[in-house]
């Protein structure tokens, strides 16, 4: 089945469907992403499929290789991870610092978009969409800084331990404590202080 017309943003809204296919572990590790079977797909011409590709390429989320072509990048191991997620945690935060003081109700309004979405796949108990909805809040926070170097670290690091995301979202006997646990760094970010909320989000992430 074909996606949705894409009209507006093309090419970015073909990076951000693949990056959370991915991310969310709908498109499996490993997998080749051929540009004829996803140029039919979204019902586009191979250009803006191969920049999509290249694009996520460099975020580390996809592997190119000469014989091979595009592969979804596989996730690293357990002694990767637990490296990566304090280096997370750090970029987390100084992404904090940076927009922390240019907040605008529209940057709330979005957050809390996405954490609707991610309240319904609790519910759902849809473990996917769960996965994709948490990595695209914390996306949303680093991507509100306005750094794209800082966003392309970012997305690199979560592209190894979407594993992870996956794998501590079982462990939950009732989903929605998922979608709980976020909303404490809205309310810091509404309410608190630089301090309160860098606290919370390092509870939040280790």
């Amino acid at each position: 089945m074909n996606e949705p017309q894409l009209v507006r943003g093309l090419g970015e809204q073909i990076v951000e469907r693949l990056r959370e296919d991915i991310l969310s572990g709908r498109i499996a590790e490993g997998e080749r992403l051929r540009e004829v079977d996803l140029a039919k797909r979204f019902s586009v011409s191979r250009g803006p499929i191969r920049e999509a590709i290249q694009k996520l390429a460099w975020e580390g989320v996809v592997e190119t290789d000469r014989n091979k072509g595009a592969l979804v990048s596989t996730s690293a191991p357990d002694e990767i991870t637990e490296l990566i997620i304090p280096l997370r945690c750090t970029i987390e935060k100084y992404a904090i610092r940076l927009l922390f003081d240019q907040l605008t109700e529209d940057d709330f309004l979005a957050w809390e978009t996405i954490l609707n979405k991610m309240k319904q796949a609790c519910e759902a108990k849809d473990f996917a969409l769960i996965s994709e909805h948490d990595i695209a809040f914390h996306r949303a926070l680093v991507k509100q800084a306005n750094s794209p170097d800082l966003l392309a670290i970012w997305s690199a690091m979560v592209s190894r331990i979407r594993r992870h995301f996956r794998e501590s979202h079982l462990q939950y006997q009732n989903p929605i404590q998922i979608y709980e646990e976020h909303l404490p760094i809205i309310e810091a970010l509404r309410d608190g202080s630089l301090a309160e909320v860098l606290q919370t989000i390092e509870n939040h992430i280790e």
